[in-house]
């Protein structure tokens, strides 16, 4: 639910905060007062089109904050973890508009695309009002509304399911049959290609193994130079080892009389002399390790040749040769195989395909009279809303030929509003007033069925009073017992529904220089005064107070 709503700056409003409650939200005032204002703000926080007027005369911004409480699997929820939002109790939606035209947007702090803010707003606030790009429900979501009012997601989730299936069979096969036509067409360049690359064999990461290895023996005698050099210097001929020894056997005979004098110098000598033969068999090593047959470099020479021959012939690199070759016995194994996986891919598509056309028809079946109760249900509302007159239909067009991930239909909601006319789309309904009530008897019926947990009505008691705006008012009412609803209304029959009733009104500032919108709740006697206001006029009148008395106590 929408829990709070704060508001800056923004045309009359200097200061706004509201905090909001479940149920039906009454919102009124005098024609003039604020109340599109207040819509239009709160517009802006959930992705409208920013308009530097909105900005209030001598302000450099303006700002809206929307703060919303959700149910722990709430899809806004998912859909913000998915682009990396953190949200840790309520979701705080941010608009900051500047005089000098650009906008920013943030939920809990964090900056976020226009796109974003507005998937996010779809999933927590429907505005149904008098004018249609408002109030109208996408024809793209009737689909989505039709399948949740029958409880259909399951068949549909099972379709999207399958119809992936379908559509990585289909791919596969197709790629398949792709590769065949090429293979068949290169047939005598592949089996050339696979047998000179099956005969070079090349191995992952040859050519620099190749390289290092001929690198080395095209300088192993300056490193075995290098190695002579050190063995000279360690064993040259004054034979320091020999006369390494004869001290250390003289020191050791007179060490036990030396009372421990000499015993550090005799362990430093033998460890000379132990380093010192380390270091020989380590030359040693290294000197075998650089003795190799001329016929070695000149192979490894001839084997680096012929794998950097082969790259540049298939323009790759030598470590891709590999792949090349995998990738051509490939090929040739698609037209050489007897057709065993073109065979198999195609019966996997076929059943593929079969599935998805079952599962779809058995969908489509159930729409169709899942329709049917939709639109008794929806006509049944329409009488009391002042609609007796109307018609309207679940509109269901099936195209098999034309699959898609949510199944061979296309669905929309058409009504006709007088007696005479054709069904027409809703967004084709000419008066907003009627647009709004047909949209109020579709939430009514589904009511809590994909469904956004906020509710706004602009106004749809426009053009009808009495019994009329009473049934509204009890719709509202009703779709509040699910749902938070906020309405903008003039009817006191609507007004008197409410859960909460906030009055706006538009007053002069402190200082008398201009105009400024206020927002107040009304306690239990105010809000009678604003009904009996609402009843009779500019002068309350006792008997209008009586009235709305009345009304008050006949919603108890």
């Amino acid at each position: 639910m929408l829990t709070a709503l704060s508001i800056r700056d923004i045309v009359l409003i200097e200061k706004l905060d509201l905090a909001l409650d479940g149920g039906l939200t009454i919102l009124t005032g005098e024609t003039g007062a604020g109340k599109s204002i207040l819509l239009d703000a709160l517009g802006l926080a959930l992705g409208a089109r920013g308009d530097s007027a909105l900005v209030r005369a001598g302000q450099a911004k303006g700002s809206i904050a929307a703060s919303f409480a959700l149910a722990p699997l709430h899809p806004a929820l998912e859909l913000l973890k998915a682009n990396d939002i953190e949200v840790e109790g309520e979701i705080i939606i941010r608009r900051i508009q500047n005089a000098d035209g650009p906008s920013r947007a943030t939920i809990n702090d964090q900056p976020v695309s226009l796109n974003l803010l507005r998937q996010v707003a779809a999933l927590l606030v429907e505005l149904h009002g008098q004018h249609a790009d408002r109030a109208l429900v996408e024809v793209a979501e009737h689909r989505r509304l039709l399948d949740a009012f029958g409880g259909l997601e399951p068949q549909a989730e099972k379709l999207h399911v399958l119809w992936r299936v379908m559509t990585s069979s289909a791919e596969e096969l197709n790629q398949h049959k792709a590769l065949m036509a090429k293979a068949e067409a290169e047939r005598e360049y592949l089996e050339h290609a696979a047998e000179e690359l099956a005969a070079l064999s090349p191995e992952p990461d040859e050519e620099r193994l190749l390289a290092d290895k001929r690198q080395v023996m095209m300088q192993a005698e300056q490193y075995v130079s290098a190695l002579e050099e050190a063995e000279t210097a360690l064993f040259g001929e004054a034979n320091a080892e020999a006369r390494l020894n004869v001290a250390l056997r003289k020191l050791e005979r007179r060490k036990e009389q030396a009372g421990g004098r000499l015993d550090i110098v005799c362990v430093a000598l033998e460890r000379v002399l132990l380093e010192q033969n380390e270091a020989a068999r380590a030359l040693q090593d290294a000197r075998r390790q650089f003795v190799f047959d001329p016929r070695d470099l000149e192979k490894s020479e001839e084997r680096l040749f012929g794998l950097r021959a082969a790259a540049r012939k298939y323009k790759c690199t030598v470590d891709q040769l590999a792949e090349k070759r995998s990738g051509f016995e490939a090929e040739l194994q698609s037209i050489t195989d007897g057709g065993a996986t073109l065979k198999k891919l195609d019966l996997a598509y076929a059943e593929a395909k079969g599935a998805y056309e079952k599962a779809a028809d058995v969908l489509s079946a159930s729409r169709r009279k899942v329709a049917k109760a939709l639109d008794k249900a929806v006509l049944a509302e329409l009488p009391a809303l002042k609609l007796e007159k109307a018609r309207f239909a679940t509109e269901i067009t099936s195209d098999a030929a034309r699959p898609q991930s949510d199944g061979i239909d296309r669905v929309e909601f058409v009504v006709a509003a007088n007696p005479g006319t054709p069904l027409q789309p809703l967004m084709k309904v000419a008066s907003g007033g009627e647009l709004a009530r047909f949209m109020l008897a579709l939430k009514v019926i589904l009511a809590a069925k994909g469904s956004a947990p906020v509710l706004i009505f602009d106004e749809i008691d426009t053009g009808v009073g009495g019994a009329v705006a009473d049934a509204i008012g009890q719709r509202l009412a009703r779709l509040a017992g699910g749902l938070q609803v906020l309405a903008v209304t003039h009817s006191p029959q609507v007004a008197a529904n409410a859960s909460q009733h906030f009055l706006i009104s538009k007053m002069e500032d402190v200082g008398g220089k201009r105009m400024v919108t206020r927002v107040q709740p009304l306690s239990a006697q105010s809000r009678r005064e604003e009904l009996a206001r609402m009843l009779s006029g500019a002068s309350v009148t006792d008997a209008a107070r009586a009235q709305a008395n009345e009304l008050l106590a006949g919603r108890a």
